[in-house]
């Protein structure tokens, strides 16, 4: 075979065989075919030369997210960040919302840098007026939304009633919520493009207790709602999925702050973890944007756990 490289302009042979191209060094590449030639080489023999363009260690992968449009809650840090960038990298249109408004307005900068539409605001999540009102306005400028991302969380750890109080009214409260002013807009693209997504973002807090705190039980009552949203609005083309990540690490984010003032701490949950590493927003964000894209449009109802192997519960 003989394959042209797109970064370099050169000629390398290259074998292929069931659908991978690996070069004489056996390094593998991304490759998408350009032209088929077939030949037969003697009766009962025939040879494939095939031409195909080589794009090392880029992911060529296309989600099908181009045009379509989503809204992200608490899309200015970690994982939400990541999501909206992600989801921008793809082409999509982003709206994004936090309570900082300077974080906000960062972030939508960054995104129209990525050459997509991005609108922001400043948004108490927990005030369902302020956020229903905010996700109509999104609607409008950005032309649809087919894609919803919850992943506002309040992250308080404590078991006394302001605590719990605290995870519902943002976590729990601000997904059902958002989903309430979302929905139109979904039955709209699911009716329009035959696919459109939920996703919320929970924890795999949500299936272990090591004390008597509200996060966890918060996080389990998302995934019980995700699975029956999914059931409910499958006629309607919208898919509703969690992502339940582990430990994930990022500068400014609750395991940094750790890190700094809780070392032991720190130490003794990157030992817990059988890849020895916390995660990171974006292999959050690459789970999350997958489930939401239409590459993943059977999947519906489910909770993708990402966090290492460190959880030891098995998923039937």
């Amino acid at each position: 075979m003989v394959a042209e490289h797109a970064d370099h302009g050169y000629i390398a042979p290259f074998v292929f065989a069931r659908n991978k191209f690996m070069n004489a060094r056996g390094m593998k590449f991304n490759a998408r075919l350009e032209h088929l030639w077939r030949f037969e080489l003697s009766p009962g023999l025939t040879w494939q030369l095939q031409w195909v363009r080589i794009t090392q260690g880029k992911n060529e992968m296309d989600l099908g997210l181009k045009g379509r449009n989503a809204v992200v809650l608490g899309g200015t840090r970690g994982i939400g960040r990541a999501i909206a960038g992600t989801l921008a990298g793809e082409g999509a249109g982003v709206a994004v919302c936090a309570r900082n408004a300077d974080q906000v307005a960062g972030t939508v900068a960054e995104l129209k840098a990525m050459g997509v539409k991005a609108i922001g605001a400043s948004v108490d999540i927990t005030d369902a007026a302020a956020l229903k009102s905010w996700i109509s306005e999104a609607a409008k400028e950005l032309g649809s939304i087919d894609m919803l991302f919850s992943n506002a969380g309040a992250m308080a750890q404590g078991g006394d009633a302001a605590s719990w109080e605290q995870n519902f009214r943002l976590d729990v409260l601000g997904a059902v919520n958002a989903f309430e002013a979302a929905r139109p807009f979904l039955e709209a693209s699911g009716e329009k493009t035959g696919d459109a997504a939920f996703v919320i973002i929970s924890s795999v807090s949500a299936a272990q207790a090591e004390t008597a705190s509200s996060y966890g039980p918060i996080k389990a009552a998302l995934i019980h709602m995700a699975k029956g949203l999914a059931r409910q609005y499958a006629g309607k083309k919208i898919r509703v999925n969690v992502v339940s990540p582990g430990a994930i690490y990022f500068k400014g984010g609750i395991w940094h702050m750790i890190e700094q003032n809780m070392p032991k701490r720190y130490q003794d949950t990157l030992a817990r973890n059988p890849t020895g590493r916390m995660g990171t927003p974006q292999e959050i964000a690459n789970a999350a944007v997958f489930l939401a894209s239409p590459a993943s449009s059977f999947t519906t109802g489910s909770n993708l756990v990402v966090d290492g192997a460190v959880s030891n519960r098995v998923n039937f």
